[in-house]
């Protein structure tokens, strides 16, 4: 249906209690939608279009991955093919979605010296659930179950990755670690461990027997859930 000029509101005309900024600073920002918090970042629309309905339409922009979810998965490119998304609001919004993986991380990162599963999936989940491809993190820790450091030891295709024991206790060695803690994700969602996924594991325990360094855990990262090696007694 064709929308006459006289009934086309501008975010401006809108009653003060549609607006997105009034909204938030009258109620907090815990009372707006996704699209109305997209909203007030993105500031403004396209031509004849409420910055409400472009924040609803970049929710909308994946068909397998709709809403808030639907970010982590797009690129600048694909944010600029959308009419009102020049090269400032597709960083802005980049810069968005990256800063909420960081502050879930820094939430995880409060509780990882004690070490527990749950906190360490909680540092892990937001930045590793959402890659499309294996990839597996070694996480070093000293005698007081700690973070020295973590790193990246190997990135697979969309179903399989290769962990190589020797880097991985070559890198203990160097940062003074006596505890490691495998961590992975699964593209699928499905955080199950496979045969191979339960081999591999058991290689790298052993070695690390061998040499002094325990494998703490196994962790394995699934869509907002995870799987424990030690919690299913497979250490």
């Amino acid at each position: 249906m064709e929308i006459r000029e006289k009934d086309y509101l501008t975010t401006k005309e809108l009653p003060e209690s549609e607006r997105p900024y009034e909204k938030c600073e009258r109620f907090g920002a815990q009372v707006l939608s996704d699209a109305e918090l997209l909203a007030v970042i993105i500031r403004s629309g396209a031509k004849r279009e409420r910055s409400c309905d472009l924040a609803a339409r970049i929710l909308s922009l994946s068909d397998t991955r709709p809403g808030l979810k639907g970010l982590n998965y797009l690129t600048r490119n694909d944010l600029m093919k959308l009419k009102g998304i020049g090269r400032v609001k597709a960083v802005q919004l980049l810069c968005v979605v990256e800063l909420a993986r960081r502050m879930a991380r820094a939430k995880g990162e409060e509780l990882l010296k004690f070490a527990s599963p749950d906190a360490v999936a909680a540092c892990y989940m937001e930045g590793m659930r959402h890659l499309t491809r294996e990839e597996s993190v070694v996480l070093f820790l000293d005698a007081k179950n700690r973070r020295l450091s973590d790193m990246v030891i190997a990135t697979g295709t969309v179903n399989a990755s290769i962990m190589a024991p020797r880097e991985i206790f070559l890198n203990a060695l160097e940062r003074g670690a006596v505890g490691i803690i495998l961590i992975h994700n699964h593209p699928s969602g499905d955080p199950e461990p496979s045969s191979e996924d339960v081999a591999v594991t058991r290689r790298i325990r052993d070695a690390g027997n061998l040499i002094g360094i325990r494998l703490m855990d196994h962790i394995i990262i699934g869509d907002n859930i995870y799987v424990s090696f030690k919690e299913k007694g497979l250490l």
